[in-house]
Formats: structure tokens, C-alpha cells, sequence
């Protein structure tokens, strides 16, 4: 699989359906076993993932620049578990029901895949941005 936005979250956008933009909510990254989980476009919100390995802090320094969203890296703690070779951002809500899921990325990210060995994980963002809208 290639880096993609969810089509449920472009059409969320599009409808204003959703409520929570990518600058003002709480925005994680998700490690994913790709052994686990396989990217579905059909897939809307966090509780539609498995194989999750570790969830970062919320990201820092959130903005968009041109079309591109960029913040700062994505901060794992204590990591143990499968390795990873994806990461999917999502919007936060304190609930997998309605935490909107918004990019998986496995292609051309620095660090991936990855073995967790109990230790924290620091995922650099690129510096032109997580991904372009």
C-alpha cells in the first residue's frame, strides 16, 4: 500500500461533517503491524483499526502551510510489541467510536519499519509535511 488520506476523511471535509480540524483537535500517531492491519479506504475511525502498536502524544506545532500539514515529531513512550511499518494519524477525541482516522503512511517515512524493544520512539516528521491535501 502507497500513503493515502482515508476517503472518509476527505469526504468528511467535504460535507463538514467534520467537526475537529487538523490544527485545533488533538492530533496522535498511530505505529501499526502491518501483519495486523490492512489499509481499507473504507475505514472511518480509529476503532476500525487492529494491530496498533503504540499511540504517540498528542503532535506539537500543527499547521498548514500550502496544502501541506506538518507539525512537530511523533513521540512514542516505552514501546514494546510487533514491529511496525506504518503510521496512521488521527484526530483525537478520546473515543475509537469518533476518532477520525486521516492519513496511513508506509511509504518514504524515515524510521519505519520499526522494532520496538521497550524504549521510546521519536518518528520525524518531514520537513515538507506529513502529507499534502
Amino acid at each position: 500500500m502507497a500513503n493515502a488520506i482515508y476517503p472518509r476523511y476527505k469526504e468528511a471535509l467535504l460535507t463538514g461533517d467534520s467537526n475537529i480540524s487538523l490544527t485545533s483537535g488533538t492530533i496522535k500517531v498511530a505505529l501499526v503491524d502491518t501483519g495486523t492491519y490492512t489499509y481499507s479506504g473504507n475505514n472511518q475511525f480509529y476503532a476500525n483499526l487492529s494491530g496498533v502498536t503504540a499511540n504517540s502524544a498528542a503532535l506539537a506545532s500543527k499547521a498548514v502551510t500550502n496544502g501541506y500539514f506538518t507539525t512537530g515529531n511523533a513521540e512514542f513512550t516505552a514501546v514494546s510489541g510487533n514491529q511496525s511499518e506504518a503510521l496512521v494519524i488521527y484526530i483525537d477525541t478520546g473515543v475509537t467510536t469518533t476518532s477520525r482516522l486521516v492519513a496511513y503512511l508506509d511509504t518514504n517515512v524515515t524510521g519505519l519499519p520499526v522494532t520496538p524493544n521497550g524504549g521510546d520512539i521519536t518518528v520525524v516528521a518531514n520537513t515538507s509535511g506529513w502529507f499534502l491535501l
